[in-house]
């Protein structure tokens, strides 16, 4: 009777067990993690484990008895709805008809392998350390969504990036702590008996073994590799342990097993790749593990290049010379001391695949430069940043023995349903008519937006009144935790911290040295003024992490803290501790003003500020990465021009005065210009017109569209 248990629903019966079983299985696929109803489910089960967990499914329903469980699913409501999510994640696992099958069917065949050193899905499992990682998360769940068949390739790291702590005197602490494996949406992989499948790769003199976990995204596949094994020396069992960890041994053995080791793992599971795409140098490797198995197969060495070239292709994020992984010669005869045999090579016929002048016995190897070298498409991640990196790698490019592509560019794009709240949601769904969330990148789905009995001026600021103060309550909650209050005066500031009547001001990124994240407070008697306003006031909101090493970067975040504790800017602007993909979501939503000011032309792409236009935000921001060509005079704000003076004291200056001009003379009135109604009519059509334009183009579906037409289908 156990396996027939049955229970009412309001559509007839259904069976406990089954639920129950596809729960779990739901748990374990992050397809959750960008559908509301799935993540209410879970929250509902146990609100104080699904805070404390960070959002995770699994470690929810480990909290939960299989009595409890049950009892739950007898609540007709919750039942009803718990069956509603797992019929429509059946029915996303099972459609057939996607945007693939239609318009690129030879590409179901064989999958993109995609490599990338972190993937940032979702804030339960924090194997990301910033932009990159989001860029690569978000691509997976497009292409989840858009039926192209997807398999990703990373570590597993079991201490992440890492927890940020603010000591007393607002300086940036590092604490690792271990991810519980048990407590994680991953599946092992296991050889034809049922063990774990054990690889290995070739480093100095000896093995690294590795095994990989299984993570679902929808329905595409990630697989972490993970060398914390007793069959490895202890220096070796740490190795996947950390985000951009250690030395440059450690990097170097890190790129190996992801690159080498990823390319035997989709061997021993039979996965042949249609193309290889290398997001960053990190995994560029992979090229010489994929030449190895073609030589050894009998080919000649310019045919092998050959063919791994028409295999791969590469995506470069750094538009500076020194973010570029290089290794010297001595460490990489040291690392591929006994790999270099397989391939049959000299040491410097081997290092000339890394290298722009393959005669300099004393260069570098770059693994940018053999990821060029041995790719057929390449691209930069916005329009200024393929020119930049055209002009970066000119020597190399312009080479009379080089064989790869020139740089071209595919500007990168966010996963809107991931990154979008849930009022927004439910804004959208009410608006956008059924199938809306498969359409996001169809420009004539967003035409609704200017048709203002359609959609009226008053909804639009209802919406963002509702962002706003539940961002300011999420800041209330999670501050007093960094600062503690004392006495009254800070006390009560931090009971009436931010008003949900300010212009708030958002910046949540990484605190990277060209971001400039303090640069809008150059002038503090100037930005007092504008705090204090009592009629205009405005309030500003930070979130973000330094790396470990970036002293700089470290000495921004106490900035901004001292700021934040100065009487004048109390309660008016302040910094969130332990910055993560929930924290960002959060300010996201929340700001009516998106602050981006990096020093131009550093950002490469940048995605935080496309984030913020389907939640009505605006955008402020340098002319630099996607902001160059998304912004078009009307759906936002510049600071400066179309150019950058070659002085960096000198475009700090200009910056910061077209920042301060910008919001005093144009954002701050607009947004308190309110009619007889109390709504800024002005401060609105600026929201339509960026939701209008930014939305549809601005998204990992355009993106991935465009890798799988541009360059994934060559040659297929």
């Amino acid at each position: 009777m156990r396996a027939q248990e049955q229970t009412d629903h309001p559509e007839g019966l259904f069976d406990l067990e089954v639920t129950i079983r596809e729960l779990h299985q739901l748990s374990r696929n992050l397809w959750w993690s960008w559908n509301p109803d799935a993540r209410e489910i879970f929250a509902e089960l146990s609100p104080l484990v699904w805070d404390a967990s960070r959002h995770n499914a699994v470690a929810v329903l480990g909290a939960v008895s299989e009595a409890e469980l049950k009892s739950r699913l007898m609540d007709r409501d919750f039942a009803a709805r718990t069956r509603e999510v797992l019929v429509a994640f059946n029915r996303y696992l099972t459609r057939e008809r996607t945007w693939c099958s239609t318009y690129a069917a030879p590409f179901l065949d064989n999958p993109v392998a995609y490599f990338c050193a972190e993937f940032a899905l979702h804030e339960s499992l924090p194997i990301y350390c910033g932009g990159l990682g989001v860029l690569a998360g978000d691509h997976a769940k497009s292409a989840s969504d858009l039926g192209v068949p997807f398999v990703g390739i990373t570590l597993f790291y079991r201490q992440g990036y890492f927890e940020q702590l603010i000591s007393r005197n607002g300086w940036q602490e590092e604490h690792y702590p271990s991810l519980d494996r048990n407590n994680l949406p991953l599946e092992p992989v296991l050889d034809s008996q049922g063990n774990p499948l054990l690889l290995w790769i070739e480093f100095s003199q000896s093995r690294i073994w590795f095994r990989a976990w299984r993570l679902r995204v929808g329905r595409a596949a990630i697989y972490l590799l993970d060398t914390e094994l007793p069959q490895n020396d202890s220096a070796y069992r740490g190795l996947t342990s950390r985000v951009y960890g250690g030395d440059m041994t450690t990097r170097i053995g890190q790129e190996m097993v992801m690159g080498i080791g990823g390319v035997r793992l989709l061997q021993a599971l039979g996965i042949t790749p249609a193309v290889y795409h290398l997001n960053e140098g990190h995994s560029a490797f992979l090229a010489l593990e994929l030449l190895r198995r073609r030589l050894d197969s009998g080919s000649d060495l310019e045919e092998a290049e050959t063919r791994v070239r028409d295999r791969c292709v590469f995506t470069t994020h750094t538009p500076v010379a020194a973010g570029h992984d290089r290794f010297s010669p001595e460490l990489m005869e040291y690392a591929f001391a006994g790999y270099r045999s397989l391939l049959g090579m000299e040491a410097q016929q081997f290092l000339a695949y890394g290298r722009t002048r393959p005669e300099d016995s004393k260069e570098y190897f770059c693994m940018t430069v053999l990821a060029l070298k041995m790719s057929r498409g390449a691209n930069g991640v916005s329009q200024l940043h393929g020119q930049v990196s055209r002009e970066m790698w000119k020597d190399l490019l312009n080479s009379p023995t080089y064989r790869g592509p020139s740089i071209g560019h595919i500007t990168n794009g966010v996963h809107v349903l991931g990154w979008m709240s849930r009022p927004a949601r439910r804004f959208w769904k009410r608006h956008l008519g059924p199938e809306w969330e498969t359409r996001l990148m169809y420009p004539d789905l967003w035409k609704v937006i200017s048709d203002e009995e359609a959609i009226s001026d008053e909804e639009i600021w209802a919406l963002r009144y509702h962002l706003r103060r539940e961002l300011i309550e999420f800041v209330r909650k999670h501050v007093p935790d960094t600062f503690p209050a004392s006495g009254t005066e800070r006390a009560r500031a931090f009971e009436t911290m931010l008003s949900p009547d300010a212009l708030t001001i958002g910046f949540a990124r990484r605190f990277a040295t060209y971001k400039r994240a303090p640069l809008i407070f150059d002038d503090l008697t100037r930005m007092a003024e504008m705090v204090n306003d009592t009629e205009r006031p405005i309030q500003l909101i930070f979130a973000g992490k330094a790396h470990p090493q970036d002293v700089r970067g470290k000495e921004f975040i106490q900035r901004i803290l001292d700021i934040c504790k100065r009487s004048e800017f109390l309660g008016k602007v302040v910094f969130l501790e332990n910055y993560d993909m929930n924290v960002a979501r959060r300010v996201i939503s929340g700001a009516d003003l998106w602050l981006n000011t990096p020093r131009r032309p550093l950002e490469a792409s940048g995605t935080s500020g496309q984030k913020v236009s389907v939640h009505g935000g605006l955008n402020l921001s340098v002319l630099d990465g996607w902001w160059r060509e998304g912004y078009d005079g009307s759906n936002g704000w510049a600071i400066g021009g179309d150019e950058h003076p070659a002085d960096e004291a000198a475009q700090d200056q200009a910056d910061l005065e077209s920042l301060y001009g910008t919001l005093s003379r144009n954002i701050v009135p607009l947004f308190f210009e309110r009619d007889s109604r109390g709504i800024p009519r002005g401060w609105i059509a600026k929201i339509r017109r960026a939701m209008q334009t930014l939305i549809p183009q601005y998204n990992t579906d355009r993106m991935v569209t465009e890798y799988v037409t541009r360059y994934y289908l060559r040659g297929k």
